[in-house]
């Protein structure tokens, strides 16, 4: 099988010690597993996460576990490292990193998603990453204008 390497980027209008905490946090809106129909998250080293969304009328579990955890620090980037097992990666683990880079006032989050399968259901992951980054950084849009 044949893999590639996915890798989308969004600027969120917040530090990156906030989008880190509302990325990592399950009950924030914004965050990578808020919403889900099921979600178990140890968000530490060698931390278990399984999460279960619905999509296109079906359920979708994801499952995998955090390898790296590096929280912002005094305006410094941020990393989140993670295994990641679906069907849409045929059962095989991926590894997707998140990286929390200032820019100012803002902050670059970059996602790269690799060992994922080259074929059309691997790359549709960069169509939900892409949702995922937007919604994240809508979520500082609203909330500065509240």
């Amino acid at each position: 099988m044949n893999l590639t390497e996915l890798k989308v980027a969004r600027i969120v209008p917040a530090k990156p010690a906030a989008v880190f905490n509302v990325w990592m946090d399950p009950k924030s809106p914004g965050s990578i597993w808020y919403g889900a129909e099921g979600a178990i998250v140890n968000a530490s080293v060698d931390g278990f996460f399984y999460w279960l969304v619905r999509h296109e009328g079906k359920s979708w579990p994801h499952y995998g576990r955090f390898v790296r955890i590096e929280r912002p620090a005094d305006g410094g980037a941020g990393l989140v490292e993670m295994t990641w097992m679906s069907k849409a990666t045929r059962g095989e683990e991926s590894v997707v990193t998140t990286i929390f880079q200032p820019l100012g006032d803002e902050t670059e989050v970059t996602l790269i998603h690799s060992g994922v399968p080259d074929d059309e259901m691997g790359r549709r992951h960069a169509e939900g990453w892409t949702w995922m980054l937007n919604t994240l950084a809508e979520r500082f849009s609203v909330h500065e204008e509240a």
